[in-house]
Order: C-alpha cells, then sequence, then structure tokens
C-alpha cells in the first residue's frame, strides 16, 4: 500500500494525495459510531458543573480544555456543537487503531520519509448540518512548529472522511503546490496570527477535494488549505490522524510556545 510512483510524482508536485474509498462501507459505519460516541460522551463530561477549564481564543472563538482534550465549540454564539476534538485517539479504540492501520501507515511511511512511523496527533472534525464553521487559509506547519520546532516540518496528516464530502457541505480545498515554498506568508491583519495570507496566495491552482466516504486526503505540513462551511441538512465528520517519524514526542507531550509563531514570515 505504498504510494506509487505515479502518486510519489504527484505528491511531489502537488503537496498531496487523495486515495478514493480506502476504507469499506462497514469500516466508515463503525467510525462513525465511534465518532458520534467520542462526541457524545465528550459533551456530557465538557458540560457539566466542574468541567475543564475554558477560554476564548484571539479570534474570539471558544475552547475548553477537557477529557484529555481541547475542544473548539462552534464559532456561533451559544452553540452547543463541538466543531473540533484533539487528541481524541485515546477515547476509543477504533480510533487508536488508525495508527496502526497499513491502509495509512505504508503511504505515511513515504510522506514523512521514514521507515518507522509513530502517532503525533489525532484530530475528531465535526462539520454539523447547517452550522458547521468554515476554516481560512492555513498550513499545519506554524501550528506544529511552535511546539516542535522544524521537525513540525516531518508530519504529515491523513484525513478519513466518514461522510461524503462536497462543496456544500465542507469541502477541503487545497492549494496544488504551496508546499513547495515552505513557510506561507501569513496575515498579519488577523489576530490568531497563525493564518496564512490569501492576498500572497495563487488562487488560480485552488482545488476542491470532493471525494465519497472512506476516502482519504493526505497533505504534508506546509500544504495551504482550508475548509468550507457546512450549510447542509447532513453532517461532514472526519478523522485526522497525523503521523511522523517514530521516536519522537507527541504533540501533546510537548510545550507549547505560542509566541514562536513570530519567527515564521
Amino acid at each position: 500500500m505504498r504510494m506509487t510512483p505515479e502518486e510519489r510524482a504527484g505528491w511531489d508536485r502537488d503537496g498531496y494525495l487523495v486515495r478514493r474509498s480506502v476504507l469499506s462501507p462497514d469500516d466508515v459505519d463503525e467510525l462513525r459510531e465511534a465518532a458520534e460516541e467520542i462526541a457524545a460522551g465528550v459533551k456530557e463530561r465538557a458540560t457539566r458543573v466542574g468541567a475543564g477549564p475554558d477560554a476564548l481564543m484571539a479570534d474570539g472563538h471558544r475552547i475548553q480544555f477537557s477529557s484529555h482534550a481541547a475542544i473548539q465549540w462552534e464559532w456561533r454564539e451559544g452553540s452547543q456543537e463541538i466543531r473540533l476534538i484533539e487528541p481524541c485517539d485515546h477515547l476509543h479504540p477504533l480510533v487508536a487503531a488508525l495508527f496502526d492501520d497499513p491502509r495509512l501507515t505504508d503511504p505515511m511511511r513515504d510522506a514523512v520519509g521514514s521507515e518507522e512511523v509513530a502517532p503525533f496527533t489525532c484530530k475528531l472534525n465535526l462539520k454539523r448540518a447547517v452550522e458547521g464553521s468554515e476554516f481560512p487559509f492555513h498550513q499545519d506547519y506554524p501550528y506544529w512548529y511552535v511546539a516542535v520546532g522544524h521537525d513540525a516540518a516531518q508530519v504529515a496528516t491523513a484525513i478519513v472522511f466518514l461522510d461524503d464530502a462536497t462543496c456544500d457541505n465542507g469541502a477541503v480545498r487545497v492549494i496544488a503546490g504551496s508546499h513547495s515554498a515552505g513557510p506561507a506568508v501569513r496575515d498579519r491583519n488577523e489576530p490568531t496570527e497563525f493564518l496564512a495570507d490569501a492576498a500572497r496566495l495563487d488562487l488560480e491552482r485552488e482545488v476542491t477535494v470532493e471525494v465519497p466516504a472512506g476516502s482519504m486526503l493526505m497533505f504534508g505540513a506546509f500544504l495551504v488549505h482550508r475548509s468550507s462551511p457546512n450549510r447542509t441538512t447532513g453532517h461532514r465528520r472526519a478523522l485526522l490522524p497525523s503521523f511522523q517519524p517514530a521516536g519522537r514526542p507527541r504533540l501533546h507531550d510537548v510545550p507549547y510556545r505560542r509566541e514562536l509563531v513570530r519567527d515564521l514570515p
């Protein structure tokens, strides 16, 4: 299940790889159930009396720490929907098993440039019906650089889609070839300091990744990407296990030094 020569050429040229229908319908059903079990359990614990602390991020969006995870709540004022949980693989064995699944680990060996790969982090992304929010242009690299420095360049992510991904329900949109320039220029006018400056991107190279449930999108830390909002009546859920060369610490085991983002362009 390693990358074929054609896939490797596309990876080097475009910075991403799409494999359709990697997981069977039964696999997808089981992971959907696991995702909803995780979400329900996390929400119950996060909303109880004495739950973990919450705060506002620089952009004003709510984040909370509970269940040994960071929980990002949906952006709409007063929303009770969770948009993201990280990490999440400790919350269900089926999610943890993705880090040992050759359908993911084999191509990830090529993606990170190591014969032995290990977990870095894992997210559960929940673009709920109607209210699932967008996420603007960004690279993963800055978010990870502030924790692991230049080792962030050898982290790659697989988005495992648990629902069909379409233009209307929150599909991921990538800027093909954007990885080749390294760290993208950040937008100095937005409060988080992590987002890419869209005015400096080649938007003509944007590709919308529309795929059926069970498909996988793989990309490295330097690929610029975004996701659109979900305005449909169905959910667009996905699991995002991120891999790194074996022998390195996981993201949640190292200090997060947000101020280091200012070292980047």
